[in-house]
Protein backbone atom coordinates (compact mmCIF):
# COMPACT_ATOMS: atom_id res chain seq x y z
CA UNK A 1 0.00 0.00 0.00
CA UNK A 2 2.79 2.32 0.69
CA UNK A 3 4.10 1.63 -2.80
CA UNK A 4 0.88 2.92 -4.30
CA UNK A 5 1.19 6.19 -2.45
CA UNK A 6 4.73 6.64 -3.67
CA UNK A 7 3.71 5.98 -7.25
CA UNK A 8 0.87 8.40 -7.10
CA UNK A 9 3.07 10.95 -5.50
CA UNK A 10 5.69 10.58 -8.17
CA UNK A 11 3.19 11.06 -10.98
CA UNK A 12 1.59 14.11 -9.55
CA UNK A 13 4.62 15.71 -8.01
CA UNK A 14 3.80 18.99 -9.59
CA UNK A 15 0.56 19.34 -7.71
CA UNK A 16 2.05 19.43 -4.18
CA UNK A 17 2.13 22.96 -2.76
CA UNK A 18 5.55 22.69 -1.20
CA UNK A 19 7.15 21.36 -4.32
CA UNK A 20 6.82 24.59 -6.27
CA UNK A 21 9.18 26.57 -4.08
CA UNK A 22 6.56 28.29 -1.94
CA UNK A 23 7.45 29.13 1.66
CA UNK A 24 5.39 27.99 4.61
CA UNK A 25 5.94 31.32 6.37
CA UNK A 26 4.77 33.60 3.55
CA UNK A 27 1.24 33.24 2.17
CA UNK A 28 0.35 33.86 -1.43
CA UNK A 29 -0.06 37.41 -2.71
CA UNK A 30 -3.83 37.18 -3.19
CA UNK A 31 -4.19 36.02 0.48
CA UNK A 32 -2.16 39.02 1.62
CA UNK A 33 -4.25 41.48 -0.41
CA UNK A 34 -7.61 40.17 0.74
CA UNK A 35 -6.45 39.91 4.33
CA UNK A 36 -5.23 43.52 4.13
CA UNK A 37 -8.61 44.69 2.69
CA UNK A 38 -10.58 42.92 5.46
CA UNK A 39 -8.18 44.31 8.08
CA UNK A 40 -8.64 47.87 6.79
CA UNK A 41 -12.46 47.52 6.78
CA UNK A 42 -12.47 46.13 10.34
CA UNK A 43 -10.02 48.83 11.44
CA UNK A 44 -12.22 51.58 9.98
CA UNK A 45 -15.35 50.14 11.63
CA UNK A 46 -13.50 49.82 14.93
CA UNK A 47 -12.15 53.37 14.54
CA UNK A 48 -15.60 54.79 13.69
CA UNK A 49 -17.84 52.95 16.20
CA UNK A 50 -15.98 51.08 18.89
CA UNK A 51 -13.07 53.42 19.70
CA UNK A 52 -15.27 56.52 20.43
CA UNK A 53 -17.48 54.51 22.79
CA UNK A 54 -14.40 53.07 24.46
CA UNK A 55 -12.88 56.56 24.85
CA UNK A 56 -16.18 57.86 26.19
CA UNK A 57 -16.34 55.07 28.79
CA UNK A 58 -12.70 55.71 29.75
CA UNK A 59 -13.32 59.46 30.05
CA UNK A 60 -16.41 58.85 32.19
CA UNK A 61 -14.51 56.43 34.39
CA UNK A 62 -11.65 58.93 34.71
CA UNK A 63 -14.12 61.67 35.68
CA UNK A 64 -15.70 59.39 38.28
CA UNK A 65 -12.31 58.51 39.71
CA UNK A 66 -11.24 62.17 39.81
CA UNK A 67 -14.60 63.14 41.34
CA UNK A 68 -14.26 60.36 43.89
CA UNK A 69 -10.76 61.51 44.79
CA UNK A 70 -11.95 65.12 45.05
CA UNK A 71 -14.92 64.05 47.19
CA UNK A 72 -12.62 61.97 49.37
CA UNK A 73 -10.22 64.90 49.77
CA UNK A 74 -13.16 67.20 50.52
CA UNK A 75 -14.57 64.73 53.05
CA UNK A 76 -11.13 64.35 54.61
CA UNK A 77 -10.77 68.15 54.87
CA UNK A 78 -14.25 68.38 56.42
CA UNK A 79 -13.42 65.59 58.84
CA UNK A 80 -10.19 67.32 59.80
CA UNK A 81 -12.04 70.62 60.31
CA UNK A 82 -14.72 68.84 62.36
CA UNK A 83 -12.01 67.15 64.45
CA UNK A 84 -10.32 70.49 65.11
CA UNK A 85 -13.69 72.03 65.99
CA UNK A 86 -14.49 69.13 68.33
CA UNK A 87 -11.07 69.40 69.96
CA UNK A 88 -11.61 73.13 70.45
CA UNK A 89 -15.07 72.50 71.94
CA UNK A 90 -13.64 69.76 74.16
CA UNK A 91 -10.90 72.09 75.42
CA UNK A 92 -13.53 74.79 76.03
CA UNK A 93 -15.76 72.30 77.85
CA UNK A 94 -12.83 71.17 80.00
CA UNK A 95 -12.00 74.78 80.87
CA UNK A 96 -15.66 75.46 81.69
CA UNK A 97 -15.82 72.29 83.82
CA UNK A 98 -12.71 73.43 85.70
CA UNK A 99 -14.33 76.83 86.31
CA UNK A 100 -17.53 75.16 87.50
CA UNK A 101 -15.56 72.86 89.84
CA UNK A 102 -13.65 75.84 91.24
CA UNK A 103 -16.89 77.82 91.70
CA UNK A 104 -18.44 74.79 93.42
CA UNK A 105 -15.43 74.51 95.74
CA UNK A 106 -15.71 78.20 96.61
CA UNK A 107 -19.45 77.88 97.14
CA UNK A 108 -18.85 74.79 99.31
CA UNK A 109 -16.31 76.69 101.41
CA UNK A 110 -18.75 79.58 101.76
CA UNK A 111 -21.58 77.22 102.76
CA UNK A 112 -19.26 75.45 105.20
CA UNK A 113 -18.15 78.75 106.74
CA UNK A 114 -21.76 79.95 106.94
CA UNK A 115 -22.86 76.66 108.52
CA UNK A 116 -19.97 76.84 110.99
CA UNK A 117 -20.89 80.44 111.89
CA UNK A 118 -24.55 79.47 112.26
CA UNK A 119 -23.58 76.49 114.42
CA UNK A 120 -21.36 78.67 116.63
CA UNK A 121 -24.11 81.28 116.95
CA UNK A 122 -26.64 78.56 117.80
CA UNK A 123 -24.19 77.08 120.30
CA UNK A 124 -23.68 80.48 121.94
CA UNK A 125 -27.43 81.02 122.03
CA UNK A 126 -28.00 77.61 123.61
CA UNK A 127 -25.25 78.24 126.19
CA UNK A 128 -26.68 81.67 126.99
CA UNK A 129 -30.18 80.20 127.35
CA UNK A 130 -28.75 77.45 129.55
CA UNK A 131 -26.93 80.00 131.70
CA UNK A 132 -30.10 82.09 131.96
CA UNK A 133 -32.12 79.04 132.96
CA UNK A 134 -29.40 78.03 135.41
CA UNK A 135 -29.36 81.54 136.90
CA UNK A 136 -33.16 81.57 137.12
CA UNK A 137 -33.15 78.11 138.71
CA UNK A 138 -30.44 79.22 141.14
CA UNK A 139 -32.38 82.32 142.12
CA UNK A 140 -35.52 80.25 142.51
CA UNK A 141 -33.70 77.69 144.67
CA UNK A 142 -32.14 80.50 146.73
CA UNK A 143 -35.57 82.12 147.19
CA UNK A 144 -37.10 78.78 148.18
CA UNK A 145 -34.21 78.10 150.56
CA UNK A 146 -34.58 81.54 152.11
CA UNK A 147 -38.26 80.93 152.56
CA UNK A 148 -37.69 77.51 154.05
CA UNK A 149 -34.86 78.78 156.23
CA UNK A 150 -36.96 81.72 157.28
CA UNK A 151 -39.84 79.45 158.22
CA UNK A 152 -37.48 77.12 160.03
CA UNK A 153 -35.78 79.99 161.81
CA UNK A 154 -39.14 81.40 162.92
CA UNK A 155 -40.24 78.00 164.14
CA UNK A 156 -36.93 77.56 165.92
CA UNK A 157 -37.06 81.07 167.39
CA UNK A 158 -40.63 80.49 168.60
CA UNK A 159 -39.58 77.26 170.23
CA UNK A 160 -36.55 78.95 171.82
CA UNK A 161 -38.45 81.96 173.00
CA UNK A 162 -41.47 79.97 173.94
CA UNK A 163 -43.79 82.47 172.42
CA UNK A 164 -45.27 83.01 169.04
CA UNK A 165 -43.95 85.72 166.76
CA UNK A 166 -47.08 87.27 165.46
CA UNK A 167 -45.96 90.42 163.90
CA UNK A 168 -45.04 90.11 160.24
CA UNK A 169 -42.51 92.93 160.36
CA UNK A 170 -40.90 91.41 163.33
CA UNK A 171 -40.99 88.07 161.63
CA UNK A 172 -39.35 89.46 158.44
CA UNK A 173 -36.70 91.30 160.51
CA UNK A 174 -35.85 88.08 162.28
CA UNK A 175 -35.63 86.22 159.01
CA UNK A 176 -33.48 88.88 157.40
CA UNK A 177 -31.08 89.05 160.34
CA UNK A 178 -30.78 85.29 160.40
CA UNK A 179 -30.07 85.12 156.64
CA UNK A 180 -27.51 87.94 156.85
CA UNK A 181 -25.76 86.07 159.64
CA UNK A 182 -25.78 82.95 157.44
CA UNK A 183 -24.28 84.92 154.55
CA UNK A 184 -21.48 86.30 156.72
CA UNK A 185 -20.73 82.82 158.11
CA UNK A 186 -20.61 81.33 154.58
CA UNK A 187 -18.43 84.22 153.36
CA UNK A 188 -15.98 83.68 156.25
CA UNK A 189 -15.78 79.95 155.64
CA UNK A 190 -15.15 80.57 151.89
CA UNK A 191 -12.24 82.96 152.69
CA UNK A 192 -10.69 80.50 155.10
CA UNK A 193 -10.53 77.80 152.49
Amino acid sequence: MTNVIYLLAAEEAEDFPLEGGNSILLPKNYDLVWSLVVFIIIFLLFWKFVLPKFQEVLAEREDRIKGGIERAESAQAQAKAALEKNNAQLAEARAEAAEIREAARQKGKEIEAEARANAEAESRRIVENGEKQLQASREQVIAELRNDLGQNSITLAEELLGEELSDTTRRSNTIDSFLSQLDTVSARSATRK
